[in-house]
Protein backbone atom coordinates (compact mmCIF):
# COMPACT_ATOMS: atom_id res chain seq x y z
CA UNK A 1 0.00 0.00 0.00
CA UNK A 2 1.29 3.47 -0.85
CA UNK A 3 1.98 5.93 1.95
CA UNK A 4 -0.87 8.18 0.78
CA UNK A 5 -3.36 5.30 0.72
CA UNK A 6 -2.24 4.09 4.14
CA UNK A 7 -2.59 7.53 5.71
CA UNK A 8 -6.03 7.99 4.17
CA UNK A 9 -7.15 4.65 5.56
CA UNK A 10 -5.74 5.38 9.02
CA UNK A 11 -7.40 8.81 9.14
CA UNK A 12 -10.68 7.10 8.31
CA UNK A 13 -10.17 4.56 11.11
CA UNK A 14 -9.40 7.29 13.62
CA UNK A 15 -12.44 9.30 12.55
CA UNK A 16 -14.74 6.28 12.77
CA UNK A 17 -13.29 5.51 16.21
CA UNK A 18 -14.10 9.01 17.46
CA UNK A 19 -10.49 10.19 17.63
CA UNK A 20 -8.62 13.17 16.28
CA UNK A 21 -5.06 11.91 16.09
CA UNK A 22 -1.67 13.57 15.78
CA UNK A 23 1.01 10.96 15.22
CA UNK A 24 4.61 10.59 14.11
CA UNK A 25 6.77 7.49 13.78
CA UNK A 26 10.47 7.90 12.94
CA UNK A 27 13.10 5.29 12.11
CA UNK A 28 16.07 6.40 14.22
CA UNK A 29 18.52 4.56 11.98
CA UNK A 30 17.48 6.11 8.66
CA UNK A 31 15.58 9.23 9.70
CA UNK A 32 12.59 8.17 7.60
CA UNK A 33 9.27 9.13 9.16
CA UNK A 34 5.55 9.03 8.54
CA UNK A 35 2.75 10.73 10.44
CA UNK A 36 -0.62 12.39 10.63
CA UNK A 37 -0.77 16.07 11.66
CA UNK A 38 2.56 15.74 13.51
CA UNK A 39 3.04 19.48 14.05
CA UNK A 40 -0.31 20.18 15.72
CA UNK A 41 0.13 21.42 19.29
CA UNK A 42 -1.96 19.66 21.93
CA UNK A 43 -2.05 19.93 25.73
CA UNK A 44 0.59 17.54 27.03
CA UNK A 45 -0.97 16.29 30.30
CA UNK A 46 1.44 13.85 32.00
CA UNK A 47 3.83 13.71 29.05
CA UNK A 48 5.56 16.67 30.73
CA UNK A 49 6.93 14.21 33.28
CA UNK A 50 9.56 13.16 30.73
CA UNK A 51 11.01 16.70 30.33
CA UNK A 52 10.76 17.00 34.13
CA UNK A 53 12.74 13.77 34.57
CA UNK A 54 15.32 14.99 32.07
CA UNK A 55 15.74 18.35 33.82
CA UNK A 56 15.94 16.75 37.27
CA UNK A 57 18.48 14.14 36.17
CA UNK A 58 20.59 16.84 34.50
CA UNK A 59 20.57 18.97 37.66
CA UNK A 60 21.67 15.93 39.66
CA UNK A 61 24.53 15.40 37.19
CA UNK A 62 25.56 19.06 37.55
CA UNK A 63 25.60 18.75 41.32
CA UNK A 64 22.76 21.22 41.80
CA UNK A 65 20.63 18.47 43.34
CA UNK A 66 21.51 15.30 45.23
CA UNK A 67 19.40 12.29 44.28
CA UNK A 68 19.75 10.95 47.84
CA UNK A 69 18.21 14.07 49.43
CA UNK A 70 15.14 13.12 51.46
CA UNK A 71 12.07 15.33 51.13
CA UNK A 72 8.98 15.39 53.33
CA UNK A 73 5.73 14.79 51.48
CA UNK A 74 2.51 15.48 53.36
CA UNK A 75 -0.83 13.87 52.50
CA UNK A 76 -3.67 15.97 51.16
CA UNK A 77 -1.61 17.85 48.54
CA UNK A 78 -4.40 17.18 46.04
CA UNK A 79 -8.13 16.91 46.50
CA UNK A 80 -8.42 14.30 43.76
CA UNK A 81 -6.22 11.28 44.53
CA UNK A 82 -4.82 9.46 41.54
CA UNK A 83 -5.08 5.71 41.03
CA UNK A 84 -1.59 5.13 42.45
CA UNK A 85 1.22 6.91 44.23
CA UNK A 86 1.67 9.48 46.95
CA UNK A 87 -1.77 11.03 46.56
CA UNK A 88 -3.12 7.79 48.05
CA UNK A 89 -0.85 7.98 51.09
CA UNK A 90 -2.61 8.62 54.39
CA UNK A 91 0.46 9.61 56.42
CA UNK A 92 3.51 11.83 55.90
CA UNK A 93 6.38 10.23 54.00
CA UNK A 94 10.05 10.99 53.42
CA UNK A 95 11.11 10.21 49.88
CA UNK A 96 14.47 10.66 48.15
CA UNK A 97 14.67 12.74 44.96
CA UNK A 98 15.77 9.66 42.99
CA UNK A 99 12.70 7.78 44.22
CA UNK A 100 10.41 10.71 43.41
CA UNK A 101 11.79 10.50 39.86
CA UNK A 102 10.81 6.83 39.73
CA UNK A 103 7.32 7.50 41.09
CA UNK A 104 6.72 10.45 38.76
CA UNK A 105 7.91 8.77 35.57
CA UNK A 106 7.16 5.07 36.05
CA UNK A 107 3.89 5.35 38.01
CA UNK A 108 2.87 8.76 36.62
CA UNK A 109 2.55 9.99 40.22
CA UNK A 110 1.37 13.60 40.03
CA UNK A 111 2.23 14.42 43.64
CA UNK A 112 5.80 13.17 43.17
CA UNK A 113 6.03 15.27 40.01
CA UNK A 114 4.85 18.38 41.83
CA UNK A 115 7.47 17.90 44.54
CA UNK A 116 10.07 17.76 41.76
CA UNK A 117 8.55 20.85 40.12
CA UNK A 118 9.08 22.56 43.47
CA UNK A 119 12.80 22.01 42.92
CA UNK A 120 12.84 22.74 39.17
CA UNK A 121 9.91 25.00 38.20
CA UNK A 122 8.12 24.59 34.85
CA UNK A 123 9.82 27.59 33.23
CA UNK A 124 13.24 26.19 34.16
CA UNK A 125 12.31 22.79 32.68
CA UNK A 126 11.37 24.50 29.40
CA UNK A 127 14.59 26.50 29.48
CA UNK A 128 16.66 23.34 29.91
CA UNK A 129 14.93 21.76 26.92
CA UNK A 130 16.00 24.78 24.91
CA UNK A 131 19.57 24.33 26.17
CA UNK A 132 19.51 20.87 24.58
CA UNK A 133 18.20 22.29 21.31
CA UNK A 134 14.71 20.91 21.86
CA UNK A 135 11.87 23.22 20.84
CA UNK A 136 8.16 22.71 20.52
CA UNK A 137 7.49 21.51 24.08
CA UNK A 138 6.42 24.14 26.61
CA UNK A 139 6.00 23.30 30.29
CA UNK A 140 3.79 25.94 31.90
CA UNK A 141 2.46 24.47 35.16
CA UNK A 142 2.68 21.64 37.62
CA UNK A 143 0.47 18.57 37.78
CA UNK A 144 -1.80 19.84 40.53
CA UNK A 145 -3.64 21.97 37.96
CA UNK A 146 -4.66 18.82 36.12
CA UNK A 147 -6.77 17.77 39.11
CA UNK A 148 -8.88 20.92 38.96
CA UNK A 149 -10.95 20.43 35.82
CA UNK A 150 -14.75 20.30 35.35
CA UNK A 151 -14.51 16.50 35.72
CA UNK A 152 -13.64 16.89 39.41
CA UNK A 153 -16.59 19.23 39.96
CA UNK A 154 -19.27 16.89 38.68
CA UNK A 155 -20.68 13.84 40.36
CA UNK A 156 -19.38 10.59 38.85
CA UNK A 157 -22.76 9.99 37.23
CA UNK A 158 -22.40 13.32 35.40
CA UNK A 159 -18.84 12.84 34.16
CA UNK A 160 -20.13 12.84 30.60
CA UNK A 161 -21.10 16.50 31.01
CA UNK A 162 -17.53 17.50 31.81
CA UNK A 163 -16.26 15.46 28.88
CA UNK A 164 -18.84 17.00 26.57
CA UNK A 165 -17.57 20.44 27.61
CA UNK A 166 -14.00 19.33 26.91
CA UNK A 167 -15.05 18.15 23.44
CA UNK A 168 -17.23 21.09 22.44
CA UNK A 169 -15.68 24.17 24.07
CA UNK A 170 -12.54 24.46 21.97
CA UNK A 171 -11.76 27.04 19.30
CA UNK A 172 -10.27 26.68 15.83
CA UNK A 173 -7.06 28.28 17.13
CA UNK A 174 -6.55 25.56 19.80
CA UNK A 175 -7.91 27.81 22.54
CA UNK A 176 -10.36 26.36 25.04
CA UNK A 177 -12.75 27.42 27.81
CA UNK A 178 -11.11 24.76 30.00
CA UNK A 179 -7.65 26.22 30.69
CA UNK A 180 -6.00 22.79 30.96
CA UNK A 181 -7.00 22.20 27.32
CA UNK A 182 -5.95 25.62 26.00
CA UNK A 183 -2.58 25.27 24.27
CA UNK A 184 -1.70 28.90 25.05
CA UNK A 185 -2.13 28.32 28.80
CA UNK A 186 -1.48 24.62 29.35
CA UNK A 187 1.73 22.67 28.98
CA UNK A 188 1.78 21.64 25.33
CA UNK A 189 3.72 19.91 22.61
CA UNK A 190 3.41 18.25 19.23
CA UNK A 191 4.02 14.70 18.11
CA UNK A 192 7.09 15.91 16.24
CA UNK A 193 8.48 17.71 19.28
CA UNK A 194 8.14 14.59 21.41
CA UNK A 195 9.77 12.43 18.74
CA UNK A 196 12.66 14.91 18.71
CA UNK A 197 12.93 14.49 22.48
CA UNK A 198 12.93 10.69 22.16
CA UNK A 199 15.61 10.83 19.47
CA UNK A 200 17.75 13.08 21.68
CA UNK A 201 17.45 10.56 24.51
CA UNK A 202 18.25 7.48 22.40
CA UNK A 203 20.92 8.82 20.04
CA UNK A 204 23.97 11.07 20.59
CA UNK A 205 22.83 14.62 21.31
CA UNK A 206 23.47 17.62 23.54
CA UNK A 207 22.05 15.59 26.44
CA UNK A 208 24.81 14.03 28.55
CA UNK A 209 24.97 10.26 27.94
CA UNK A 210 24.56 9.45 31.64
CA UNK A 211 21.45 11.62 31.88
CA UNK A 212 19.95 10.12 28.71
CA UNK A 213 20.59 6.62 30.06
CA UNK A 214 18.89 7.52 33.34
CA UNK A 215 15.73 8.78 31.62
CA UNK A 216 15.68 5.83 29.21
CA UNK A 217 15.81 3.49 32.18
CA UNK A 218 12.86 5.21 33.82
CA UNK A 219 10.78 5.02 30.66
CA UNK A 220 11.67 1.34 30.22
CA UNK A 221 10.10 0.65 33.62
CA UNK A 222 6.85 2.50 32.94
CA UNK A 223 4.10 0.49 34.65
CA UNK A 224 1.20 1.97 32.63
CA UNK A 225 1.06 -0.42 29.69
CA UNK A 226 -2.57 -0.62 28.55
CA UNK A 227 -2.35 1.75 25.58
CA UNK A 228 0.42 1.21 23.00
CA UNK A 229 2.41 -1.44 24.85
CA UNK A 230 0.25 -4.42 23.75
CA UNK A 231 1.18 -3.74 20.11
CA UNK A 232 4.87 -3.05 20.71
CA UNK A 233 5.85 -5.57 23.40
CA UNK A 234 7.30 -8.96 22.54
CA UNK A 235 10.27 -11.19 23.34
CA UNK A 236 12.08 -9.53 20.42
CA UNK A 237 11.36 -5.90 21.33
CA UNK A 238 11.80 -3.44 24.17
CA UNK A 239 9.10 -0.80 24.67
CA UNK A 240 9.94 2.31 26.74
CA UNK A 241 7.21 4.89 27.12
CA UNK A 242 5.17 7.49 28.95
CA UNK A 243 1.42 8.06 28.80
CA UNK A 244 -0.64 11.20 29.29
CA UNK A 245 -4.37 11.33 30.03
CA UNK A 246 -6.65 14.27 30.77
CA UNK A 247 -10.39 14.60 30.14
CA UNK A 248 -10.75 13.63 26.46
CA UNK A 249 -6.99 13.50 25.80
CA UNK A 250 -5.17 10.20 25.41
CA UNK A 251 -1.45 10.32 24.60
CA UNK A 252 1.56 8.06 24.61
CA UNK A 253 5.14 8.51 23.48
CA UNK A 254 7.63 5.69 23.31
CA UNK A 255 10.61 4.00 21.72
CA UNK A 256 10.44 0.47 20.36
CA UNK A 257 13.79 -1.28 19.97
CA UNK A 258 13.95 -4.48 17.92
CA UNK A 259 16.43 -7.30 18.42
CA UNK A 260 17.72 -6.71 14.86
CA UNK A 261 18.89 -3.22 15.84
CA UNK A 262 16.05 -1.18 14.38
CA UNK A 263 14.54 1.48 16.65
CA UNK A 264 11.47 3.63 16.11
CA UNK A 265 10.42 6.74 18.03
CA UNK A 266 6.63 6.96 18.30
CA UNK A 267 4.37 9.77 19.46
CA UNK A 268 0.59 9.42 19.49
CA UNK A 269 -1.45 12.39 20.74
CA UNK A 270 -5.22 12.15 20.49
CA UNK A 271 -8.45 13.93 21.34
CA UNK A 272 -11.60 11.85 21.70
CA UNK A 273 -14.99 13.05 20.47
CA UNK A 274 -16.76 10.47 22.66
CA UNK A 275 -17.89 11.77 26.10
CA UNK A 276 -16.79 8.73 28.10
CA UNK A 277 -13.95 8.31 30.57
CA UNK A 278 -13.28 4.63 29.90
CA UNK A 279 -12.61 3.87 26.24
CA UNK A 280 -10.50 0.72 25.82
CA UNK A 281 -11.41 0.73 22.15
CA UNK A 282 -9.76 4.13 21.71
CA UNK A 283 -6.59 2.89 23.42
CA UNK A 284 -6.53 -0.16 21.15
CA UNK A 285 -7.13 1.97 18.05
CA UNK A 286 -4.24 4.28 18.96
CA UNK A 287 -1.93 1.27 19.16
CA UNK A 288 -3.19 -0.25 15.91
CA UNK A 289 -2.67 2.97 13.97
CA UNK A 290 0.80 3.53 15.47
CA UNK A 291 1.80 -0.04 14.66
CA UNK A 292 0.55 0.29 11.08
CA UNK A 293 2.79 3.35 10.65
CA UNK A 294 5.77 1.52 12.21
CA UNK A 295 5.18 -1.55 10.02
CA UNK A 296 5.02 0.67 6.93
CA UNK A 297 8.40 2.21 7.74
CA UNK A 298 9.97 -1.10 8.71
CA UNK A 299 8.99 -2.71 5.44
CA UNK A 300 10.05 0.24 3.27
Amino acid sequence: MSTEALLSDLRRQLHEGGLHGCLLVRDLRTGDEVGIAPDTQLPAASLVKVPLALATAERIRRGELDGATMLDVLPGRTGTPGPTGLSRFRHPARVAIDDLLYLSTCLSDGVAADVLFGLTPPAQVTGMLHEFGLRGITVRHGLDELTDTPLERFDASQAHLALALAIDAGTSGRGHRVPQLDTTRASSGSARAYVELLQALWTPSAIHPDVAEHVRGLMAHNLIRHRLAPDFSSDATTWSSKTGTLLNLRHEIGLVEHSDGQAFAIAVLTESRVPASVQPGADALMAQVARALRDHLRQA
